[in-house]
């Protein structure tokens, strides 16, 4: 796909959308700056497509964190800060699908496309699964050993997640089908390669975050990473030789 070229009216547009995200309180400052230099990335590499995509993770997170946000903070489980998030979260969930992008304005491979929206619907699905999870979720278990444990615990899954997990991550993928010849396949691809980031996400959530080598960032960008290069692969075994 060509680059989109950057204008005034769209700088101005995400500028307009950062400001609301900062006076609504669903970014500080900086990560209200940092978003909107996010969302030029992706609206100039990927078009409007993932821009939608990127925007509707946004639009979603923000809703499920405040989904019962006072019965979350009487739990001790509650987002920080009022569910008001920073630069390292958005860096956390924004920088793979740019490094992607990065690679398919070169290359021009559907594969890059899946990566993309793969590592969208990572971030997207592992979002929805946690802030959702945390209060409609039954019996969560530690996803290494399947012992039980409580809501909020770094690595914690319930079926009731991994159905959130999954149901975020196809929406990400239907924003997908535009950019390739082969739609169901995409739509496979992307929704599988999200889903298990997701898991990824709760696996290191479980081993490298809880022996703090990693933080809920560089987890979040881990996971959205390898979700991105799971997604590319089903995408390509799918449609090889085709």
């Amino acid at each position: 796909m060509t680059v989109m070229p950057v204008n005034s009216l769209v700088i101005l547009l995400l500028t307009l959308l950062g400001v609301v995200a900062y006076r609504i309180g669903a970014l500080d400052f900086k990560g209200s700056i940092g978003a909107v230099f996010v969302g030029l990335c992706i609206i100039q590499l990927g078009g409007i497509p993932t821009f939608l995509a990127l925007s509707t993770f946004f639009t979603l997170g923000v809703l499920a964190t405040k989904y019962r946000y006072g019965e979350k903070v009487r739990k001790g489980i509650a987002q920080s800060k009022s569910g008001r998030r920073g630069l390292g979260n958005v860096l956390g969930n924004g920088l793979a699908p740019v490094l992607f992008l990065i690679v398919e304005s070169y290359l021009k491979q559907d594969v890059f496309w899946a990566a993309t929206f793969a590592s969208i619907a990572t971030v997207n699905g592992d979002t929805l699964a946690s802030e959702l999870g945390k209060v409609l979720g039954r019996n969560p278990r530690l996803i290494t050993n399947l012992k039980p444990v409580s809501p909020g615990t770094n690595g914690a899954v319930s079926l009731q997640g991994e159905i959130i997990a999954l149901a975020g991550a196809f929406v990400i993928a239907l924003f997908s089908l535009p950019m390739t010849a082969h739609p169901m396949e995409m739509l496979i691809a992307v929704t599988l390669g999200g889903f298990l980031g997701v898991n990824v996400d709760s696996i290191i959530g479980a081993t490298l975050e809880e022996k703090r080598i990693t933080d809920n960032n560089s987890t979040n960008f881990l996971a959205s990473l390898i979700g991105g290069a799971l997604g590319a692969g089903l995408f390509y075994a799918f449609t090889w030789g085709g």
